[in-house]
């Protein structure tokens, strides 16, 4: 797989709430407690405000457009950003597949799409890889998502057999495709890792990596399929990324890794020589300096305490 169809799979984004929000008249609401969740909706009609926890300037949204949170930061929709908001929970009933939440009789913006519960103890570090506020504006990219958006909304008003279903699916591939149209967009306010898998150069890099973890990859050899030389590879994939490649390397092992402890019965000895490690102690070091606990206690259900992939300080570790 692709780099971010990695990174998606390894998340297992699951559509758990496919629904609609109908807004009128002078409203704003604080969606707060986003934790592992993903958020992806489009503007069917109307218009409001969006704004991001860590984000500067709100952004204005419009029929039409398309806008996905991945990280789980708080954030906020209004009709006028001057207005004091109130908490989701007091607007929001328990949710229910296909429902609609209507405020103050609606009429002024309708928003569809889906929530996605995100799982893992190591599902922080791999959204902390994905940009904070994904905006899709442009006319051309809204064509190739008017279609799911259309269906998806065809799902909630005829309440067919299998139509929640179908409706998890619409919200999948509008997730995927929104973030891939990103990567080709101008990526302002994006993650590093976002910036870097879209740099030509670098991006070959990433995606030699994610291709063979297990090789035991050279500075030299990345540097050659990025086309560049050694020194200014090195030097252009801290500043890009804001590590270095074998820190990377390490990094995206690791997060292999502890997908295999949580999530199948291989012993810790064939995961080790599967990602590359000529013993299980060599590989346990690894996983302990990159996560900050041993492999079996991390089988265990202890919570990794690990930074982000992309955090720009770091000590400067090199994959082993």
């Amino acid at each position: 797989m692709d780099p971010l169809s990695e990174v998606l799979s390894l998340l297992k984004p699951r559509g758990y709430l496919s629904a609609g929000f109908d807004a009128g008249g002078e409203w704003s609401i604080e969606f707060s407690n986003q934790h592992d969740t993903i958020k992806c909706y489009a503007v069917v009609s109307g218009g409001c405000w969006l704004a991001v926890e860590g984000i500067s300037e709100p952004a204005r949204l419009e029929a039409g457009d398309c806008f996905v949170l991945p990280t789980g930061r708080p954030f906020r929709l209004a009709s006028d950003m001057a207005i004091q908001p109130v908490d989701s929970k007091t607007v929001f009933p328990p949710a229910r597949p296909g429902g609609v939440v209507r405020v103050n009789d609606g009429g002024g913006v309708f928003l569809a799409g889906s929530r996605f519960a995100v799982s893992g103890s190591h599902a922080s570090l791999l959204l902390d890889l994905l940009p904070p506020i994904v905006h899709i504006h442009k006319e051309s990219e809204q064509t190739a998502l008017r279609w799911s958006v259309e269906r998806m909304m065809e799902e909630m008003r005829e309440s067919q057999p299998g139509g929640f279903l179908i409706a998890q699916h619409l919200a999948h591939m509008m997730l995927v495709q929104a973030l891939r149209m990103h990567l080709s967009d101008e990526l302002n306010g994006s993650s590093r890792w976002f910036v870097a898998l879209a740099d030509k150069q670098i991006g070959v890099a990433i995606k030699a990596m994610h291709a063979n973890p297990a090789y035991r990859w050279t500075l030299q050899e990345l540097a050659e399929r990025a086309g560049m030389s050694r020194s200014t590879f090195a030097l252009r994939f801290r500043e890009t990324a804001g590590e270095t490649p074998m820190e990377y390397l390490a990094r995206w092992r690791m997060l292999l890794a502890a997908d295999k402890l949580e999530n199948s019965n291989d012993p810790i000895a064939r995961i080790a020589i599967a990602l590359g490690y000529e013993s299980e102690s060599a590989f346990s070091t690894a996983f302990k300096r990159v996560m900050g606990c041993a492999p079996r206690q991390f089988g265990q259900g202890r919570p990794p305490v690990a930074p982000p992939l992309n955090a720009a300080n770091r000590s400067g570790q090199a994959a082993k």
